[in-house]
């Protein structure tokens, strides 16, 4: 039952996608927004994403969590359009000169310095814009991807994540794991989104919950003495990217991997708060 109900799935994604390639970006976005709009709250459970913002943000009323909201899932379907155009964004100046970068500077010292590095971020607008500026930043670079559910559609998404985001791309879980630590040992930087329930991590605090959070970050960093260079991209009302490469953190030796994964959380915490409409909430992320 499962295999015809992910067949059915991609089967429409697949025509969805052949539609929006033939009308062109523009007229895809609004066509995707109006669907996920109107749609994408009968699949998500309504109940998760109203309570992870009531732990986010719990002096806000139901009326500011239904425009969030609203405007959440308005960005979610324009990310689903640009799937079919992520080629563009990758090889095309019209479409790159989108995306406005700032403090591009860091990844020039990082290159000069030739060792490895951890990028965090989270599921922010369309969050595989930021790997893809990475690695055409000519960042040697491997990211870490959750393979979707959906067998007849994973390979596709896994075939556009490899050939226009980023070449590397390494599978969440324990083998994917000491693949990266292969990678990180031969000089690959890392990226990965830290915003996601991981069985195998630890319960760290985000917004005063307690959180099952991946210690990647946190084992790398005392393993090799590494440094964190957070990333955050938001869509501006024109639809143009600002993609924001924050400062470099260096943590301490004395610290523990809870108290950088919490520290890590604690820079997710302010990156979703800065526009809470650009982080997809409707993750179970404070699921026990």
């Amino acid at each position: 039952m499962k295999e015809i109900k992910y067949f059915i799935e991609s089967s429409v994604i697949i025509i969805l996608f052949m539609i929006m390639k033939i009308f062109g970006l523009k007229i895809s976005r609004l066509l995707s927004s109006f669907i996920f709009r109107n749609i994408g709250p009968l699949f998500r459970s309504k109940k998760i994403s109203h309570q992870n913002l009531s732990y986010a943000l719990p002096n806000i009323n139901e009326a500011k969590k239904n425009e969030i909201l609203k405007k959440m899932w308005i960005n979610y379907g324009k990310i689903f359009s640009e799937y079919m155009f992520i080629k563009n964004f990758r090889n095309d100046p019209k479409f790159s000169k989108k995306i406005v970068v700032e403090n591009q500077e860091e990844l020039e010292k990082i290159k000069l310095l030739k060792k490895p590095v951890i990028f965090i971020s989270g599921h922010f607008n369309n969050f595989e814009l930021m790997a893809m500026h990475l690695e055409k930043s000519n960042i040697n670079l491997a990211a870490v991807y959750r393979p979707l559910n959906n067998k007849f559609l994973n390979p596709i998404m896994e075939r556009i994540r490899k050939k226009y985001i980023c070449k590397k791309q390494i599978k969440k879980g324990i083998s994917g794991t000491k693949e990266l630590l292969k990678e990180f040992k031969n000089g690959t930087s890392i990226a990965l989104m830290i915003d996601q329930r991981v069985s195998e991590g630890i319960q760290s605090e985000l917004f005063g919950q307690e959180a099952l959070t991946t210690t990647i970050p946190a084992q790398f960093i005392k393993k090799f003495d590494t440094v964190v260079v957070p990333i955050y991209i938001e869509r501006l009302i024109d639809d143009t990217f600002q993609l924001k490469i924050l400062n470099t953190v260096k943590f301490s030796k004395n610290e523990t991997v809870n108290d950088i994964t919490h520290e890590l959380n604690k820079i997710l915490e302010k990156m979703i708060m800065s526009n809470p409409d650009q982080w997809i909430w409707t993750h179970n992320r404070w699921k026990v």
